[in-house]
């Protein structure tokens, strides 16, 4: 089971899992080209793709997924909620599925997913699933609730948010209207949200923990890991830091 990120941040986001036999695509925030282009540099074949999966209409997550979704004939996954925003034209193939439900399989993979406090229809992210092994997805939640902590126990795999630092923040160029909504219970994770989250969670399984959607005005990546690290010292070693631009290597587990 293994995962990389495409990129993460509010100029586009695009992750893959694979496990099994199964790869899955979680949101294309870039135009094909661009889309194609971050695939070349971990030599996948966007055609090899099994499914595509949305966590929200924002344009930095939703922004190729339906070019890509009909150039490739990919079925896209996502919310009612999601899906009744019409962002994303017509598809070759739409699976909707509850954010409270039980989950459902795509090939290899379980996925499960649960809602998040976001300013979208129906957000969410996603935990799967495979031999055991367990990759949980959050960003783009403006706080934490209890119900998402339950899915978040005892990974062996995360993709964190750490969006802004919140002193930045509230000195930073934006506008009072966006601090407010960035920093806001329906905005995104701060770094001591994000540290917080963990400091409360079974880490024992963590092989890895990749800190995501960084805020390229509002944060920095040292200030991120130092913040995580000074509540959850023993995960120095699994850390590492996603950026906007590059994609990253593969997060893998062995078999």
């Amino acid at each position: 089971m293994r995962f990389a990120s495409l990129g993460s941040g509010s100029r586009g986001n695009a992750t893959l899992i694979e496990a099994g036999e199964t790869l899955l695509l979680v949101d294309c925030g870039y135009s094909v080209r661009e889309f194609e282009g971050r695939c070349r540099v971990l030599g996948v074949e966007p055609d090899t793709i099994d499914a595509l999966l949305v966590t929200h209409e924002h344009g930095d997550h939703l922004k190729g997924v339906g070019a890509l979704a009909r150039k490739y004939g990919l079925s896209v996954w996502m919310s009612h909620g999601t899906s009744c925003a019409g962002r994303c034209g017509v598809l070759p193939e739409l699976h909707l599925f509850s954010v409270h439900g039980t989950g459902f399989r795509i090939g290899d993979l379980r996925v499960i997913p649960f809602p998040v406090p976001h300013d979208a229809r129906e957000p969410c992210q996603f935990v799967f699933a495979h031999g055991g092994r367990r990759f949980g997805l959050l960003t783009d939640a403006g706080h934490i609730t209890p119900y998402m902590r339950t899915h978040l126990e005892g990974l062996d795999l995360m993709l964190l948010e750490c969006n802004h630092d919140a002193a930045m923040l509230a000195s930073g160029p934006y506008p009072p209207s966006l601090r407010r909504r960035v920093g806001g219970r329906f905005g995104h994770l701060s770094n001591d949200q994000a540290a917080t989250l963990l400091s409360g969670l079974d880490r024992s399984r963590l092989a890895h923990l990749v800190l995501g959607h960084l805020s390229e005005t509002n944060n920095h990546p040292e200030l991120a890991r130092t913040t995580v690290l000074e509540r959850c010292g023993d995960l120095e070693p699994v850390l590492s830091v996603l950026a906007q631009d590059d994609c990253s290597d593969w997060f893998s587990l062995d078999a």
